[in-house]
């Protein structure tokens, strides 16, 4: 069997999920968030965490159009490829997507290990963490030196997943109620958050279990934040954390929410932040309510530095004379977006800037 599954675009991915466990399948990897559409995590190039695997995009072997004009398109690596290679992360932009057809696999398990981890420690070995893992990566607490890694392997079994108390504790009670509730506390009081980050560090503790991929992938995030992330060379990583460090203190930023660090293998799609070169995700995120100007903008700054790429469906300040020199194959995409929407009937104000008008 191939297992390749075709889907209706507006297919929410906590329900893809089900419909291929129910037949014995699953996706190669995908990130923590499964509220999303499939076409929306598409078209802004949603991923998750992977050694050897790339964002949903790349797990992409066909779609199915509605251009500008009304008609229908189905593209993939034999038909109209030179509209696959850009579509698979197209913002929107090219026509609305009605069916993806998805490279799934047989289900399998993965093992958890998640521990905390003195942050120089990781940093100084983040090249073998990521080598070792299938899945790597890690929650850095501003304020503090410690860092929570998470390494999630493919094992044979059996299956020995987190108890219901243990779940509820931990991924409820813990990383949603608690957590609000000292978000709320650092944004009342903004001095207090370096010391709520230390107290919260010290009371990271490790724990494995194994279950199905979907359980160990995503994870429910009930705290609301505004978040940038962008992706950068994976050869710049451990230079960019480094510098990232020391930032908020540099800002005079008090940041109550961990920096979450990702890696992807590069792909062959033109607009995916991983396109044409191996790359590590870096996001940065405030709570609700808090002023996320200062703090953005200095991470911004830095991941420019480095040819950062920003993640197209989270916060940035770019627009398309800055992102022109970051994707090679920018260029690419506009002229397959002129040729597929002449009259720029899929557009706004966001892709107006991004893409030019």
């Amino acid at each position: 069997a191939t297992c390749q599954v075709t889907v209706q675009a507006g297919l929410v991915l906590r329900e893809l999920n089900l419909a291929l466990a129910r037949r014995g399948l699953g996706l190669t990897n995908m990130g923590d968030i499964d509220a999303q559409t499939v076409s929306g995590a598409l078209s802004t190039g949603t991923h998750g965490t992977g050694r050897d695997s790339g964002a949903l995009a790349a797990q992409v072997v066909a779609l199915e159009l509605v251009l500008a004009d009304g008609s229908v398109l189905t593209c993939s690596a034999s038909e109209h490829p030179e509209i696959f290679a850009v579509a698979r992360v197209g913002l929107g932009a090219l026509g609305v997507i009605t069916a993806v057809t998805l490279q799934a696999e047989p289900a399998f398990l993965l093992r958890a290990d998640e521990r905390p981890m003195p942050l120089d420690d990781v940093l100084r070995d983040l090249d073998v963490h990521i080598a070792d893992n299938d899945h790597f990566e890690l929650y850095w607490f501003p304020h503090t030196d410690i860092a929570l890694t998470k390494r999630n392997n493919r094992t044979a079994g059996p299956a020995a997943p987190l108890s219901r108390l243990r779940t509820l504790v931990d991924d409820e009670v813990l990383s949603n109620g608690a957590f609000e509730l000292t978000c709320r506390a650092g944004r009342a009081v903004p001095a207090a958050i370096p010391r709520i980050n230390r107290l919260a560090a010290r009371a990271l503790t490790a724990r494995t279990y194994s279950d199905a991929a979907p359980h160990v992938f995503t994870a429910r995030r009930r705290v609301r934040f505004y978040e940038m992330e962008y992706a950068v060379p994976r050869a710049e990583l451990a230079a960019v954390l480094a510098e990232l460090r020391t930032l908020p203190e540099r800002h005079g930023q008090r940041i109550s929410f961990p920096v979450e660090v990702r890696v992807a293998p590069a792909d062959d799609i033109a607009l995916s932040t991983a396109s044409g070169r191996d790359s590590a995700y870096v996001a940065v995120h405030v709570y609700r309510g808090t002023d996320h100007r200062t703090y953005f903008g200095a991470v911004e700054a830095l991941m420019g530095s480095v040819g950062g790429r920003p993640h197209w469906g989270k916060l940035h300040g770019l627009d398309a004379e800055v992102l022109r020199e970051r994707y090679p194959r920018f260029e690419e995409f506009l002229a397959v977006r002129d040729r597929l929407d002449p009259e720029r009937r899929f557009t706004n104000s966001y892709l107006d800037r991004v893409l030019g008008v």
